[in-house]
């Protein structure tokens, strides 16, 4: 049988995703409460795999198992066994042609940024930060030459292992929510890093240091050494990954910090 599981984590105590010897990876901790609860051993494929330090809100996992339990447990027991701070959302039996990576149709990140002169506190490790305010129109400009099917070198990190740099990019949205930055990206997929990159460059934009025609000079220039820094991992989450709507997965619940940010903006 073949099981999918809906996952949030708080990425901060975590080596990223991906399983490590000394079992710091949010995979390690899921596989062993899954293989607790189900009481035989199980190994989770992932449709993204994060960095350390970032968030998920919609991480998606499949399995398969022998063991016989309603959709429901699947979500209660592990969640018993498990660190507080990952979770398992939702459970659902799915085809066995399914897969958390190759079935996605396409991978949502968000980034939270907190432009101001004072670095957070109450939000530290929940959201980015950059010391001057930033001109978010510029940096709207600068994300629309994103969009489309392009060669992402420039934005790729040295240690990739994806076989092609070209990604087919769906949205770049850049919008600020009173005292956040909150940066949308949507793909088919996306490099190592890929995100963070971007989100350094345009912020390079919106402080002025680079014009807002920067980015598409990037992306044909395919030089990785020519665009910012890899910005820092606390403010990102992988927000949602979709599927084709005949396997009929649950809705994931919605990221709190974006919700009560558009509360208290009245949007």
């Amino acid at each position: 049988m073949r099981m999918a599981l809906g996952i949030e984590y708080d990425g901060t105590a975590f080596c990223g995703w991906q399983t490590q010897p000394g079992g710091c990876g949010v995979q390690d901790h899921l596989q062993a409460a899954l293989s607790r609860f189900a009481d035989a051993p199980i190994e989770v494929t992932a449709a993204g795999r994060t960095d350390a330090g970032v968030h998920a809100t919609g991480q998606v996992v499949h399995f398969d198992t022998d063991a016989v339990r309603e959709n429901v447990s699947w979500v209660r027991g592990p969640n018993t066994f498990l660190d507080p701070r990952v979770r398992v959302v939702w459970a659902k039996t799915v085809p066995d042609d399914f897969h958390a990576r190759y079935s996605a149709r396409s991978r949502t990140y968000h980034y939270l940024l907190l432009d101001d002169p004072v670095a957070p506190a109450a939000l530290h490790d929940r959201v980015g930060w950059f010391h001057l305010p930033l001109d978010v129109g510029a940096m709207k400009y600068a994300a629309k030459s994103l969009v489309g099917e392009h060669d992402f070198s420039a934005f790729r990190d040295a240690q990739c292992q994806a076989k092609s740099p070209v990604r087919d990019v769906y949205e770049v949205r850049v919008e600020r929510v009173r005292s956040l930055v909150i940066f949308t990206l949507r793909a088919n997929a996306f490099l190592h890093h890929m995100v963070r990159n971007i989100v350094g460059s345009l912020v390079y934009v919106g402080a002025g240091r680079q014009p807002e025609t920067w980015l598409l000079e990037l992306l044909e220039g395919r030089d990785r050494k020519l665009a910012a820094p890899t910005f820092a991992a606390e403010g990102l989450y992988l927000s949602a990954v979709e599927y084709d709507s005949a396997f009929a997965l649950p809705a994931f619940r919605r990221n709190a910090l974006l919700e009560v940010a558009r509360v208290v903006d009245g949007s």
